[in-house]
């Protein structure tokens, strides 16, 4: 028999697919905007935002920059760097993705069917560094929202994973022990470490082929299908 009581999952790249919903979510605005007047193409668009973004998610998850500051950031440097300097361009296009991005449906492979095996065994819930306005609407459109008794996010505390603070804060808000309490999640330093620092066993969900690891997980998968053996 499996030891743990409690799961919380990572959402985002872990049960539901941001990655192809974002990319699919800017490809509609881009053609809505009729972006191929500033850019040569949308990977050219899609690849200036990209790389700025992932940089503005660290200053943001080590608390250099405020949620405003992330996001008009992000959505205006792609502009910026082409010449277009237009904050009412960018404020019609963000709130454009915003509208999108929480109606798409894609989940990451087998996600349906391994909450379906998990949903009468264990006690499920979200744990996420995202924003609730669009976590919530996530859940809701992917159908899935129905498996968690709880949501908890970074803004229920204003404080991010990895640190302690918010892990402490969903063992407690979920009435979970840590010694019975697993961590589900692709992102090494926000799930894994996170989990590490306040003594939780975890499961990277290993689906990028991250191979610089500061340490050994508790567990490793590469489908969300290698849970069955887990749990």
């Amino acid at each position: 028999m499996t030891k743990y009581e409690n799961l919380f999952f990572d959402l985002d790249d872990t049960l539901w697919a941001f990655t192809k919903n974002a990319r699919n979510s800017f490809a509609e605005v881009y053609k809505l905007f009729d972006f191929d007047c500033y850019f040569d193409s949308f990977e050219q668009f899609f690849a200036i935002y990209t790389e700025r973004n992932l940089l503005l998610w660290v200053d943001y998850d080590n608390g250099r920059i405020s949620k405003d500051e992330l996001n008009n950031e992000r959505f205006s440097y792609p502009l910026l760097q082409v010449g277009v300097d237009d904050p009412e361009l960018v404020k019609r296009y963000m709130a454009k993705f915003f509208e999108i991005i929480p109606t798409k449906t894609e989940l990451m492979p087998y996600a349906r069917e391994v909450l379906e095996y998990l949903k009468d065994k264990y006690n499920l819930y979200i744990l996420s560094n995202g924003f609730r306005e669009l976590q919530s609407r996530k859940l809701e459109s992917s159908g899935i929202d129905h498996y968690f008794k709880r949501i908890i996010l970074s803004e229920d505390l204003w404080i991010n994973k990895p640190r302690l603070e918010i892990f402490y804060f969903a063992l407690s808000a979920t009435q979970s022990e840590v010694h019975n309490s697993l961590m589900i999640g692709d992102s090494f330093k926000a799930d894994i470490l996170g989990a590490d620092r306040v003594g939780m066993d975890q499961v990277f969900y290993n689906h990028k082929g991250c191979v610089d690891m500061p340490f050994k997980p508790t567990y490793e998968i590469t489908s969300l299908r290698d849970l069955y053996s887990i749990l």
